[in-house]
C-alpha cells in the first residue's frame, strides 16, 4: 500500500473521481497546467484536458457563481479557492444561493459541488493566508463542512463529498499538507461523512480536535499517557453536521472535556460543541468544558506559533480540567 502525504491523497481522490464520473470538473486560479499553488491538482490537466480542469480569472465571485451554474445544469464542479481567506467575495453566492438551493426549490433542485480550500496557520502566511473561519459557514443551513487530519481520511472523505447531492465545503489544513503521511489504498474507497473517529481511547478526559490541531492534541495526549493519564482523543472529521453521538458517548465515559481549534475563541465551533454537550450530557460533567483556541485577533505573522494552540498549551488545558474539583 503506498504511503502518501495529505496533498497527494487529495490529488489521488480527485483523479479517482474524474476517471469514474465524467461530470466532475475542476476550476480555480492556477489549477490547470500549474497544478495549483500547493500542487493539489498536479497532473490532472495532462490527463483530463482543459474541458475538465481549467484556470479562472482571479474572481472568487465568478468561480463560485460559475460552479453553481454548472451544477444546476448537471455537472459536478469542484471549485478551488486558493486560500480560505479569499473566499469572502464569493460568500454571498455560497450562503444565499448554493446553501439554499434545495430549500428554496422545495427539493426539486440539488446543487452538488465541493468547494476545496486550504485553510489555517502555521506557514508564516500572516493575516491574509492563515485564517480558520469554518464557523462562519457552519452558521448557514445547507452546507456540509469537512476537515481531514490525515491522508487516509482525506481521500475517503473527499470521495464521499464528491458523491453528495448537497454542497460541501472541504477545508484542507495546509500546514500538514506534506507533514501528515500515511498508507492510502490505491483502490476506490469512501469514509462516511458525519462520522467522527476515536483516535485514542481513554477515560480521564475527552479531547476534541480536527485538522492540523488533531496532531497537536495527539502530542499532548501522548505526553500525558506517559504519566499514566489516559485521555480519549476524538477527531471530528465532519464539522457539520456534527457526529454528536460519538462525542456524547465519550463525554459520558470521561466526564471532562477539552475542545481544541485554531480559529478565534469567540463564536468558534468550540462554543457550539460545549453548548451541545452541556444541553445533552450536563449530569455527566465533572468539570467546566475547556476551550483551547486561537486568539481573538488577526492572525499575526511574527507570532505565528504563539497564536496557534500548540501541544504545550493543550496539555496545560487538559491538566487544568483534570485538576478541577467542585
Amino acid at each position: 500500500m503506498p504511503v502518501l502525504n495529505l496533498v497527494q491523497a487529495i490529488n489521488d481522490a480527485l483523479r479517482t473521481e474524474m476517471r469514474r464520473d465524467d461530470r466532475v470538473v475542476i476550476l480555480g486560479e492556477d489549477v490547470g497546467k500549474f497544478g495549483g499553488v500547493f500542487r493539489a491538482t498536479a497532473g490532472l490537466y495532462e490527463e483530463f484536458g482543459d474541458n475538465r480542469i481549467f484556470d479562472t480569472p482571479l474572481s472568487e465571485t465568478g468561480i463560485i457563481g460559475t460552479a453553481i451554474g454548472m451544477s444546476l445544469y448537471g455537472l459536478r464542479p469542484v471549485p478551488e479557492i486558493q486560500f480560505l481567506d479569499f473566499i469572502y467575495s464569493g460568500y454571498d453566492q455560497i450562503v444565499n444561493e448554493l446553501a439554499k438551493m434545495r430549500y428554496r426549490s422545495g427539493g426539486q433542485y440539488a446543487c452538488p459541488m465541493v468547494i476545496r480550500a486550504p485553510y489555517g496557520g502555521g506557514i508564516k502566511g500572516g493575516l491574509y493566508h492563515s485564517q480558520s473561519t469554518e464557523s462562519v459557514f457552519i452558521h448557514h443551513a445547507g452546507l456540509k463542512v469537512v476537515v481531514p487530519s490525515n491522508p487516509y481520511d482525506a481521500k475517503g472523505l473527499l470521495l464521499s463529498a464528491l458523491r453528495q447531492e448537497d454542497p460541501v465545503l472541504f477545508l484542507e489544513p495546509k500546514r500538514i499538507y506534506r507533514a501528515a503521511k500515511g498508507e492510502v489504498p490505491e483502490e476506490d474507497y469512501t469514509v462516511p461523512l458525519e462520522s467522527a473517529a476515536i483516535v485514542r481511547e481513554g477515560d480521564a478526559c475527552t479531547v476534541i480536535a480536527w485538522g492540523a490541531m488533531l496532531h497537536e492534541a495527539k502530542a499532548a495526549v501522548e505526553k500525558l499517557a506517559a504519566e499514566g493519564i489516559s485521555c480519549e482523543l476524538v477527531d471530528l472529521r465532519t464539522l457539520w453536521p456534527l457526529d454528536i453521538e460519538t462525542v456524547l458517548a465519550s463525554v459520558r465515559k470521561t466526564g471532562r472535556v477539552v475542545v481544541v481549534h485554531e480559529a478565534a475563541r469567540t463564536l468558534g465551533l468550540g462554543a457550539e460543541i460545549a453548548t451541545l454537550i452541556q444541553e445533552r450530557a450536563f449530569v455527566y460533567l465533572e468539570a467546566p468544558i475547556k476551550r483551547v483556541t486561537g486568539w481573538d485577533t488577526p492572525f499575526p505573522y511574527t507570532l505565528d506559533d504563539a497564536y496557534l494552540p500548540r501541544a504545550p498549551r493543550i496539555e496545560q488545558g487538559i491538566r487544568e480540567t483534570l485538576d478541577f474539583v467542585a
